[in-house]
């Protein structure tokens, strides 16, 4: 499509106005341009209008979810949509700061976390992002790679493309990127809806932690990727590449050696399983039966708690009840305090923290944080960092802890967290 001239005035449906800046990108639907939007920087995604099925449905989409509003923060949501100008139209936006950088970068190798907790952190939120998309009615419907903007040194997870969101049963006519879509839809056989969301998160997710596509094994890599085997790979016989029993698309050999080792040395076996989970064959032939948003924030939770840094400098998951062996070393770590809360399991060493979904057993806020490990002398403390007040029973003696207050770490003790939950010390 031909570039909005600089200094363009444009109105939009809120009687506003913004004046086009420079063009910041281009893909397959629109192009983005940074604008001055009553005196503030957005970003303006503007469409020319021929590229839909039915382009008065797209507005009015689009309409509804500015009206709705944004499911959390973590979305680039639409704003305000521009009047149309013969066909063409656009939404506004916030823009992107300049420290998240986008996924697809991190999959070819331009980018990298600067910590293995960045890469946890940034698995929750993109698991939590959809969760909360699909608690509030919609379906994302085109979730790919180029989805996420990630700041490499946190984390953090800015959601952008949001112009196919949808309601439950609506259809944006967009069926997804090539690779992510879901069996059924490659068959022709389903719209994008929630459990189709679902399939495309665990590829999201599975490229993020081995760097490879799940079907992509022998039978899934030929040498020409017609529309026969594009079919059959991605929609009529998908099959996992660490199926434990179809041995049909195992690794390649001098292809996947990398993901092999990372499946085999680095991930813990929980994450394995849930991976297994996703792609099984009843999850890639019933969507009934796929991974929910809510388990992955689960596992991810648990492997923040369990991140941990060897004497030998490897950072690894380490397993407070069963003792796994370091990947760098070989070293088993053996804590001498465990804190069991609710589902989860937590060593305690000088790094442990709390948040709200191990303290509160109706809980599954991951970010709010609620207690931490302090040093005091050559003990360890816990910390309260909530706003309730705990009660620790040591023994025979009770006793209470404010918030801002912490006490001794002693094993056997059992701690409630002002109704919310229990813990012991193990």
């Amino acid at each position: 499509m031909p570039d909005i001239p600089i200094g363009t005035v444009i109105k939009t449906k809120a009687d506003k106005q913004l004046v086009v800046g420079d063009k910041l990108g281009e893909g397959g639907q629109g192009a983005v341009y940074r604008v001055d939007y009553e005196g503030k920087p957005k970003a303006l995604k503007w469409y020319s209008g021929k590229k839909f099925r039915d382009p008065a449905a797209f507005y009015s989409n689009l309409e509804q979810n500015i009206k709705k509003g944004k499911p959390t923060d973590a979305f680039l949501w639409p704003e305000d949509i521009t009047n149309h100008y013969g066909p063409a139209f656009g939404y506004i936006m916030n823009l992107r700061p300049p420290e998240y950088k986008d996924f697809s970068l991190f999959l070819r190798g331009r980018e990298g976390f600067a910590s293995v907790s960045a890469m946890v952190n940034s698995s929750i939120q993109i698991a939590a992002g959809f969760r909360e998309l699909h608690l509030k009615g919609y379906s994302y419907q085109d979730i790919n790679d180029g989805n996420f903007f990630i700041n490499p040194q946190n984390g953090r997870v800015l959601i952008c493309d949001n112009d196919n969101v949808s309601e439950f049963g609506k259809s944006s006519g967009i069926m997804g990127k090539p690779r992510y879509m879901a069996p059924e839809i490659v068959r022709g056989d389903s719209v994008p809806n929630m459990k189709t969301d679902a399939y495309s998160l665990a590829v999201v997710l599975f490229l993020m932690w081995v760097r490879t596509h799940p079907l992509e094994g022998y039978s899934g890599t030929p040498t020409f990727m017609g529309a026969e085997n594009v079919r059959r790979i991605y929609g009529t016989n998908p099959v996992f590449m660490f199926d434990p029993t179809d041995k049909s698309n195992l690794p390649i050999q001098g292809v996947h050696d990398h993901a092999v080792d990372i499946w085999n040395n680095m991930l813990p076996p929980y994450l394995r399983e849930k991976f297994r989970a996703a792609f099984s064959k009843d999850s890639l032939t019933d969507p009934q039966k796929r991974v929910i948003e809510l388990d992955w924030m689960r596992v991810f939770i648990r492997m923040r708690g369990e991140t941990y840094k060897c004497k030998c400098d490897t950072v690894y998951f380490a397993d407070p009840l069963s003792p796994n062996p370091c990947p760098g070393c070989g070293a088993k770590m053996t804590f001498p305090l465990v804190l069991k809360a609710g589902r989860y399991a937590l060593p305690v060493h000088m790094r442990t923290k709390l948040f709200t979904c191990h303290i509160d057993k109706t809980s599954d806020d991951y970010a709010t944080p609620a207690g931490e490990v302090v040093i005091a002398g050559q003990s360890l403390q816990l910390k309260n960092v909530s706003h309730t007040t705990w009660t620790i029973v040591d023994g025979s003696s009770t006793s209470q802890v404010p918030s801002g207050a912490a006490f001794p770490i002693k094993k056997g003790q059992q701690i409630t967290f002002g109704g919310l939950g229990t813990a012991t010390i193990a």
